[in-house]
């Protein structure tokens, strides 16, 4: 593509140039944007997992702390994390996604290496209360700036890539936990080295986002003049029929949140519903990132090789969601896609309280952790990709964070108490994530009856009434009789 020949989106979608250009463009953000954004997600699995990993060691212990005391600091840190999310993501969509990010992280970089020198019950407590209120805002206001970068039906295989870092920063922080934890000689306590390390880390990392990130396509300094008008207009263009917030030029909407996108999003039935369903199918996924190495410790390791043994669960989670999430955009159908990944989670449970021995439960984690991260970021594509308002996108995905309440769960669930099998957690975690297939199922057919009452009230309307509803204010963004349900 060249400067002087822009090609602008229009009624030519379909042709073999514009697919071309499309293609070019995504691989310019494939190499430039995503896999560093990616990155950034990587430190904020770190900052939250990092305690499971340190609890090996002893941390709750060493600060005068108990087990329990630490299970109840975890859950408060996703009360934090949850109840933040919205208005933290609407600060994003404010502020600009570029600001707050960087923000943010230099934010729970501070606190994590707080960690390292903390005292007593209430000091842990503090601790995980501000890293949540740090953390909370940057999956929806990541996502919500990648969706002004990527098509629907692109965004969810780059979702997966960005999500499963979240997997990855599992394995990772285990890696990290086994080399730090042999360390001998030392100062202060093995743990304390852990939190510095990665809250340090996390700090540097802010520091060079605030140089490398784009404030939007119009000003991303990896494209040409007429890539980024392209990169703009083909974003309005996969919107679809729906009439859009005036757009400045170079940046970003004029109007950046409004009332009725606060009051439309607050009224929406679909965000609630899947809300219920998403917080059971996330109870494995997020109870692991915390607790899997002192699961795998109850299978009969030791506390260092527990770190490096809950490395190949994690592997396992990142490899299942990116071939869901592959397949998911290549055939455009997020419902199912996600039915089946809640299914293999169910499988792998079963076979987890079902057997006996220690190989076959391990490879019944395996199994789960393989399914286990599927369903929340397909949701975040799919509620992204029936969104087209970009400023009720933005509070839609901070309702869905809403969704880490299944954190709460998760850390009151698996206790010590429960150890070394933890049947009584599995049991429990096997009913949600049941539940959460049978709500899966029925949000799907349910979006579908809806798209069949609107394709059939188009069919009455005449072309004028049509480009009226198209423009019109009565009916807002996918509530429009014109956008159908992408399901």
């Amino acid at each position: 593509m060249h400067d002087e020949t822009p090609i602008i989106p229009g009624n030519d979608v379909q042709s073999a140039e514009y697919k071309a250009a499309s293609r070019r463009l995504n691989r310019k953000m494939d190499v430039a944007l995503l896999p560093f954004l990616s990155l950034l997600y990587l430190f904020n699995g770190l900052d939250r997992s990092n305690v499971g990993n340190a609890e090996t060691q002893g941390f709750s212990r060493d600060i005068g702390a108990t087990p329990d005391d630490l299970n109840l600091a975890v859950s408060l840190f996703f009360i934090t994390f949850v109840l933040f999310q919205p208005p933290s993501a609407a600060v994003g969509r404010w502020l600009g996604a570029k600001h707050w990010i960087n923000l943010m992280m230099v934010g729970w970089g501070i606190f994590t290496i707080g960690h390292a020198f903390i005292r007593g019950r209430s000091a842990l407590i503090a601790m995980r209360l501000m890293i949540g209120a740090f953390e909370a805002g940057f999956y929806p206001t990541a996502v919500a700036y990648l969706s002004t970068f990527y098509c629907r039906y692109d965004l969810a295989v780059r979702l997966a890539l960005f999500y499963g870092q979240y997997a990855i920063a599992g394995a990772f922080s285990g890696s990290i936990a086994f080399g730090v934890f042999h360390l001998k000689g030392t100062r202060l306590h093995n743990w304390q080295y852990l939190f510095i390390l990665e809250g340090a880390l996390t700090i540097a990392m802010a520091i060079t986002a605030w140089f490398w990130l784009p404030t939007s396509p119009e000003t991303a300094w990896f494209l040409n003049a007429s890539e980024r008008t392209f990169a703009a207009a083909r974003i309005a263009t996969d919107n679809g029929d729906v009439h859009l917030h005036e757009h400045s030029t170079g940046t970003t909407d004029k109007k950046r949140l409004t009332k009725r996108d606060v009051t439309e999003t607050a009224k929406d039935w679909k965000t609630w519903f899947i809300l219920f369903f998403n917080i059971c199918a996330s109870v494995p996924s997020q109870a692991f990132s915390v607790f899997l190495p002192l699961v795998v410790q109850g299978l009969g390791y030791s506390s260092i090789r527990a770190n490096l043994m809950s490395v190949p669960p994690y592997i396992c989670g990142a490899i299942g969601l990116y071939l869901f999430a592959l397949s998911s955009d290549h055939r455009k159908e997020r419902g199912y896609h996600i039915v089946g990944g809640i299914g293999v989670a169910l499988i792998g449970l079963i076979i987890t309280v079902a057997c006996h021995t220690s190989h076959a439960q391990y490879a019944g984690l395996c199994i789960l952790l393989f399914g286990s991260y599927v369903s929340a970021p397909l949701t975040v594509a799919w509620l992204s990709g029936n969104t087209p308002e970009p400023g009720k996108r933005s509070l839609v995905l901070g309702v869905n964070g809403l969704g880490n309440l299944a954190g709460v769960i998760g850390s009151q669930l698996y206790k010590k108490r429960y150890a070394p099998r933890y049947l009584t957690p599995f049991y429990a975690t096997l009913g949600f994530v049941a539940a959460a297939l049978a709500g899966y199922v029925a949000y799907r057919l349910t979006l579908e009856a809806v798209n069949s009452r609107k394709r059939a009230r188009l069919a009455r309307m005449t072309s004028e009434e049509v480009e009226v509803e198209r423009v019109g204010e009565t009916r807002y963004a996918d509530r429009k009789w014109t956008f159908v349900y992408g399901l």
